[in-house]
């Protein structure tokens, strides 16, 4: 997809498709031009019951411009518009114009009260780019590409062309993040595997210029990271420890202290010993899209060359049964000394973080957020439209809150309260692996947090939101707007200090 900025009047421009968004019925003054040549057919068709009130409603038609038809689509913004409110009218047009046939659009960018024409830009390129997902690299014969190619986007003043071009780039950056995430989500687990994982890796540091680590099984094994090891030894695919590192904001000695992305890369989980139900088991090939998440931000981050130092680690493996699997009951010690009675080896998404979180503590992090398919408890607590959020530092939890609510990619706190480590006791062990049905994924983050107490920690649940069940499968590529809008104010703050 080819996307493009042009100082044009919409009457002006050349294009398959024009698209008028609106704000209410009324005609604005900069489309009284275009309503002339259309022989007045446009304050018609804006005024039709057809079209409505409603925001994200879309209505396409062909109008008579100076005599010769063009196809014209009016998107209602509706009177009161906040950015939340067009981000799901973009929704709504992506989609329709992603199903049409037209192979070029021109877009008259809207001047809206209360919403910069940077954030405007965004959403509407996001959104364009994700709609524009396609996975069909298994099928014999996909379906035929969008015929949509290129999208305009009609400036009428030349001092928001600077906004609207950073706008382009922050959404187009984020909607390949996603995509890439989505991707890596939906590949099946005998593709997806732990070395699939780290060649991924090494093409997004070739490309983007970052340095990469790749820890083996014998590496994991000398720094003594039992808990991890121990969730892989009933696979034949070896475990993995993936490390990127991005210095945007410097290298050395004086660079700012990096935040820390660590993604759960748990390709297939089967249960272990405690084998998972058949039904539905197939969606365990998205038990890394913590994993994958990582990759999708890093790649928006480096996209847009964001002034910060990031470093993600995605600990990644397989968890299977096996006459050598990890059995209920077993201790192991993980990589920070502590015992780990394992109760329930299909609760091992915690037990491969635990050694990442610990592994960690060498590059000094300002902050840590781990990101993880982690516990069906948090679908029960905030469905699938919430992701659940725990930190042990009120500011890094109001950040990521913040830039969940600006991007709608929304996360909820919930606390890690002392009380609940009672639940995590072990007659045999320094804790036990699982705290019992009561407040499943907040007794998951109080294990996490066992292994964060030298650092701002922060852990994101998206059991719930990373991907979608049923008629719609598929990976969400949620996340990354969160992520990248939580770096992308860092680097703000950073820049204004």
């Amino acid at each position: 997809m080819e996307f493009s900025i042009n100082l044009t009047a919409p009457e002006k421009a050349a294009a398959d498709c024009l698209v008028l968004p609106l704000a209410g019925a009324r005609l604005p003054a900069a489309l009284a031009r275009l309503d002339e040549r259309a022989g007045g057919w446009l304050g018609t068709l804006a005024a039709s019951a057809e079209f409505g009130d409603k925001a994200g409603s879309v209505l396409a038609g062909l109008l008579p411009i100076d005599g010769a038809p063009q196809k014209v689509v009016l998107l209602q913004l509706g009177k009161d518009h906040d950015l939340a409110t067009l981000r799901k009218a973009f929704e709504s047009l992506a989609r329709a114009l992603i199903q049409g046939r037209s192979a070029s659009v021109a877009v008259a960018l809207p001047a809206l009260k209360g919403v910069d024409s940077e954030d405007v830009a965004a959403a509407m390129a996001q959104a364009i780019t994700f709609e524009s997902y396609r996975f069909t690299q298994f099928k014999s014969e996909p379906e035929p590409a969008p015929a949509l190619t290129s999208v305009a986007l009609l400036l009428a003043k030349k001092a928001e062309q600077k906004a609207v071009e950073e706008g382009l780039a922050r959404g187009l950056a984020v909607g390949h993040g996603m995509n890439l995430t989505r991707d890596l989500g939906n590949l099946p687990g005998n593709v997806c595997t732990p070395t699939r994982l780290a060649e991924e890796a090494a093409q997004l540091a070739e490309r983007f210029h970052l340095k990469l680590t790749v820890l083996e099984e014998a590496d994991m094994d000398a720094l003594g990271m039992g808990s991890l090891l121990s969730v892989a030894k009933g696979s034949t695919q070896p475990p993995k420890l993936i490390v990127l590192e991005y210095h945007g904001a410097g290298d050395g000695k004086k660079a700012p202290k990096p935040a820390v992305l660590v993604g759960k890369g748990i390709t297939f989980d089967s249960g272990g010993i405690s084998l998972k139900p058949g039904e539905g088991m197939d969606e365990m090939k998205y038990d890394m899209c913590g994993a994958a998440t990582v990759l999708g931000t890093l790649r928006a981050v480096c996209e847009l060359a964001l002034p910060v130092n990031v470093v993600g680690v995605i600990p990644t493996c397989e968890n299977m049964p096996a006459g050598n699997a990890v059995k209920p009951g077993d201790i192991v010690r993980s990589m920070s000394g502590q015992t780990i009675e394992i109760l329930n080896t299909d609760a091992e998404g915690r037990l491969i973080l635990c050694d990442a979180l610990s592994y960690v503590a060498k590059f000094e992090p300002d902050v840590v957020v781990d990101i993880a398919t982690l516990t069906g408890a948090c679908i029960i607590a905030l469905g699938h439209q919430t992701t659940g959020l725990f930190a042990n530092d009120d500011a890094l939890a109001d950040a990521l809150y913040s830039a969940g609510q600006q991007t709608g990619d929304k996360a909820w706190r919930l606390p890690v309260w002392d009380e609940y480590q009672e639940q995590l006791k072990s007659n045999f062990a320094d804790m036990a692996n699982i705290g019992g049905r009561p407040a499943g994924s907040i007794t998951a983050a109080a294990f996490l947090s066992r292994f964060t107490r030298d650092y701002r920690w922060a852990h994101l649940d998206i059991a719930g939101t990373a991907w979608k069940s049923g008629a719609a499968k598929g990976a969400t590529g949620r996340p990354v707007p969160l992520l990248v809008e939580f770096l992308r104010q860092r680097a703000d703050k950073k820049a204004k200090k």
